[in-house]
């Protein structure tokens, strides 16, 4: 006589540990701007650049005891570009009334980029937004020497950065307001979130991405990579980069943004940018960005 066939064995009870909050001290000031840039009405564009005649420029200037970022080139372009489209350098005007918004929009003279640094602050990693003014004339020597200025130790401690570490000190409530009064004011707006917002992810493995950096034109590099690129009906080989354009659809129409972004592309794939140093120029003028296979 056998007895009744065991069942199966109870699951021990599954036991975890206690989540933990995690206070960001050193992320408020994003989280603030995140709130502000949540009113945008982004709308996301991209294109593929032959970034061949800037890839030899760097080249040529690598020989000649310069280096020079990626980055740098899209900067220098930047400038010139929004220069170029004033609608595009612009940002909503504010209402007469709080809470009232006319359609009305306020275009800048200068062209200010906000270019994102991905930094570690006291052992938490942080995004700082290094502002660059007066891009529509910077030389790439200029925007190359600011840019190496925010990658050094200590980019935090510098004295642009004083607003941000006040905001990161500030309780939340006083934050948001003091962020909110700092950003109200169009004509103020430049020396806090700049005029265009400029992102890389280009040392790592993306391709393409996008991004609203609170200004009316955000613009966001990916990796440059050796493509398959057509030209004049044959398959050749090309460093091609990604660039995602990101507009506010408040300041701009989808038309003026492809604009913008065409600019852009001719601008990087025509690159020249009129240096004197005869040893750099005519390697670049000799690398024809559509040459035959």
């Amino acid at each position: 006589m056998t007895g009744p066939r065991p069942g199966p064995a109870a699951a021990p009870a599954l036991v975890t540990a206690p989540a933990r909050v995690h206070p960001e001290r050193r992320r408020r000031h994003t989280l603030y701007f995140l709130e502000h840039a949540a009113r945008q009405r982004p709308v996301h564009l991209d294109t593929d650049i032959d970034m061949t005649r800037v890839e030899a420029h760097r080249a040529a200037a690598r020989a000649a005891g310069r280096r020079y970022s990626v980055v740098t080139y899209l900067l220098h372009a930047t400038g010139r570009v929004l220069h170029r489209h004033p609608q595009a350098n612009a940002a909503p005007a504010p209402g007469r009334l709080p809470g009232l918004r006319g359609p009305r929009s306020v275009r800048f003279a200068e062209v200010t980029a906000k270019l994102a640094l991905d930094r570690t602050v006291d052992g938490e990693r942080t995004v700082l937004s290094a502002l660059l003014p007066r891009l529509e004339s910077a030389g790439l020597e200029d925007i190359q020497q600011r840019i190496e200025r925010y990658r050094g130790p200590g980019t935090d401690r510098l004295p642009e950065f004083r607003g941000v570490r006040l905001l990161n000190r500030l309780p939340a409530p006083l934050g948001r307001l003091a962020f909110a009064a700092a950003v109200r004011s169009p004509a103020r707006r430049p020396a806090v979130l700049g005029t265009v917002a400029v992102s890389s992810l280009g040392h790592r493995p993306v391709d393409g991405f996008h991004s609203s950096g609170g200004t009316a034109v955000t613009l966001c590099a990916g990796r440059v990579v050796e493509r398959p690129v057509v030209r004049g009906g044959e398959v050749a080989v090309a460093p091609v980069m990604r660039l995602g354009l990101t507009f506010d659809h408040r300041v701009l129409d989808g038309a003026a943004a492809a604009d913008v972004l065409d600019d852009l592309k001719q601008t990087l794939e025509d690159f020249d940018d009129g240096a004197k140093e005869d040893g750099i120029k005519s390697l670049v003028r000799g690398a024809d960005p559509h040459p035959g296979p």
